[in-house]
């Protein structure tokens, strides 16, 4: 007889046992299929689209009002030195640091953010022999009127206002140049977004999937032309929304993937994220159809050994791609169980 009955947390079809665990039955009681027992790996995924983007995404804006000169160029790295933009013909430049451009530096100005300047400068080769203190001094002002002579600055002073520099922990890569020739910009408006230049995915997940969305979640990824690369839920990110259009309802995860994935050079394909729920490792499996419903309560399976078929109490466990995890006295991978047809 099939019913329906819950095992492992699913509703399965089970073969209603007729015998007692350790009894056995006659060739008339044959199951209507045969089974068998597996020694493997279990994994419950949930695989959806994703899409590259980079890390750390953020927005740059102009501490002072002007004009777009030249535009960011989106999908350009942007090096320490170089430029990121022009605002009144006057480039605005990315340097390494981590306190921002706060203020106009000049000769006598104190401070760390000297300091970061001066390290930078070195790093550019300019100011040779200059010490890298929180002074800045003739000897800085100097490396920075050379620095701007060579950027094209149309009048070189040596100092620097408070908009003419950019401070970003490392290279940038320019995700979308969000002012474009000829606006206005100020502090208020977006003139760019950066991101760092390290790829990442991302994928959309279903609201009640907030388990999927914690930070360490292992993933599989499969790249656009087929590999697969291991990775992880590093974070949750704001969905942006595009076209005026409402942000997609949800959860938008940021995945990092493990070191050494093989990136490919186009991002703008999809791939596919399969999302690790649950994992059991060299486990004894048999078909969810091979589980027996016992009279008394609880499960077993159906042991067949030629003729005749033998019923043991087993305890399941995780299910996962129509398998069912088992454990119990005396099972063992090749067995073979009876089933209920497919």
């Amino acid at each position: 007889m099939v019913a329906v009955a819950t095992v492992a947390g699913v509703s399965v079809f089970v073969v209603m046992g007729r015998d007692e665990p350790g009894g056995k039955a006659n060739a008339a009681d044959a199951p209507p299929a045969v089974a068998e027992v597996t020694r493997g790996d279990l994994v419950r995924s949930k695989t959806i689209d994703g899409h590259f983007d980079y890390a750390d995404r953020r927005a740059v804006k102009s501490p002072v009002e002007g004009t777009v000169t030249q535009a960011a160029e989106p999908g350009k790295t942007v090096e320490r030195g170089q430029v990121l933009y022009k605002r009144d013909a006057r480039p605005v430049v990315l340097l390494y640091g981590s306190t921002p451009m706060f203020r106009d530096l000049t000769v006598g100005t104190l401070g760390p953010d000297v300091q970061q300047l001066k390290r930078n400068l070195r790093d550019l080769g300019r100011g040779r022999g200059m010490p890298v203190d929180n002074k800045y001094d003739e000897a800085t002002q100097a490396a920075v009127k050379s620095w701007q002579k060579a950027l094209g600055v149309l009048e070189p002073t040596g100092d620097l206002g408070k908009g003419d520099l950019v401070f970003q922990p490392g290279p940038v890569r320019v995700v979308a140049a969000d002012a474009a020739l000829a606006d206005q910009v100020g502090a208020d408006k977006a003139v760019l977004t950066i991101a760092s230049t390290k790829p990442v995915v991302r994928a959309q997940l279903d609201k009640d999937d907030q388990a999927l969305a914690k930070a360490g979640t292992r993933v599989e990824v499969t790249l656009p032309e087929g590999t697969t690369a291991g990775g992880q839920v590093s974070g949750t990110v704001r969905a942006e929304s595009g076209n005026g259009a409402e942000a997609p309802a949800g959860i938008q995860v940021e995945i990092t993937l493990d070191d050494g994935a093989a990136v490919p050079d186009d991002t703008a394909g999809t791939s596919s994220v399969k999302f690790i729920q649950e994992s059991r490792k060299g486990v004894l499996t048999v078909p969810v159809e091979a589980i027996v419903a016992l009279r008394e309560g609880g499960y077993g399976l159906q042991i067949v050994r030629e003729s005749t078929t033998t019923t043991v109490r087993v305890e399941t466990g995780m299910s996962a791609d129509g398998r069912i995890e088992i454990t119990g006295g005396g099972l063992a991978e090749g067995m073979k169980v009876g089933a209920a047809k497919p």
